[in-house]
């Protein structure tokens, strides 16, 4: 029914070997973890990681080897993907550790509360307070505040768009920009995507209901900080990159979130993602069009000033 590559249909299936008959919350978590230790490279040489706390939240820091800027490090702030629900700091090293060493930048990962322990406004909360501890000056590192950017993959992307929208509402400093990866933005159900990638690999349409609603537990009203397509206002936000996926309920989240940002002014690039599914970030180096997309991910960041090479 997807007309994806070969070389897709593998990674997919790789993947997918990682599922269980245990659809319990401990067991999605403990696939996902197993899932994604499969697709985690060795830590690169000359890349030095360490874990430690900002704003009473966890986080990692991958740091190259090189002398420290004058100026600090440009940084990305990094906020992983799994439905808010699965997910860790470990699940993600594997894009923390391309970015950091392809850009000899400063890349912290933010290792947030998961629901439904822990439903809205957890998440963003834990991401704001990394963002006030590193405006601050309490980072592990010195960090360039000029060149300073938010970057999330699914949930994470999520979280990236809505701490744009608070601190811009609140008047804060603001990222340099915001690069949002297959977001989850809160969408209407009628979005076509929803229709036409109701069981798409990797992500169906009934599971990102279902890790919406566990997000969302507890929770009568949802804001835009939830769900950022509720924004009543997209003027005045970082510049944007927004990559998304053909096959992909989420895909018309990310396209419609580009639409209002360029209404509203925002230099906004939209990545079409052709041929591409949800969760695909980590076939780098096994599936071309998702080289491709790596490929266009460093050449956007270099652009921006966030890279040292």
């Amino acid at each position: 029914m997807y007309p994806i590559s070969p070389q897709l249909a593998a990674f997919i299936a790789k993947t997918e070997a990682f599922t269980s008959d245990d659809s319990s919350l401990a067991g999605l978590r403990q696939n996902y973890d197993r899932m994604c230790q499969a697709f985690t490279p060795p830590k690169p040489a000359g890349l030095h990681v360490s874990d430690c706390a900002l704003g009473g939240v966890g986080v990692r820091s991958y740091l190259p080897a090189a002398e420290v800027p004058a100026e600090g490090w440009p940084c990305l702030l990094y906020m992983h993907g799994g439905g808010w629900a699965v997910g860790s700091l470990d699940s993600h090293d594997f894009i923390c550790f391309e970015l950091a060493s392809a850009l000899q930048v400063l890349v912290i990962a933010i290792d947030y509360r998961l629901a439904p322990e822990h439903p809205f406004p957890a998440a963003y909360e834990d991401c704001r307070a990394v963002w006030q501890a590193i405006q601050a000056g309490q980072g592990p590192h010195a960090i360039n505040l000029q060149r300073l950017a938010v970057i999330g993959d699914s949930a994470g992307g999520n979280l990236a768009a809505a701490l744009c929208l608070g601190l811009r509402d609140d008047g804060q400093a603001l990222p340099s920009a915001q690069v949002l990866i297959y977001p989850g933005l809160g969408g209407p159900a009628d979005l076509p995507s929803r229709r036409d990638c109701m069981d798409a690999p990797l992500l169906s349409t009934a599971d990102t209901d279902c890790y919406l609603a566990l997000y969302l537990s507890g929770t009568s009203q949802p804001s835009a900080y939830a769900m950022p397509l509720l924004a009543q206002s997209f003027a005045g936000l970082p510049k944007a990159l927004i990559a998304v996926a053909q096959f992909d309920p989420l895909r018309d989240d990310g396209m419609l979130y580009a639409e209002r940002l360029r209404a509203a002014g925002v230099e906004t690039l939209l990545y079409p993602g052709k041929g591409l599914v949800h969760g695909c970030l980590r076939a780098r180096g096994q599936v071309p069009e998702v080289d491709q997309l790596y490929d266009y991910l460093l050449y956007y960041l270099r652009s921006e000033g966030l890279t040292q090479v």
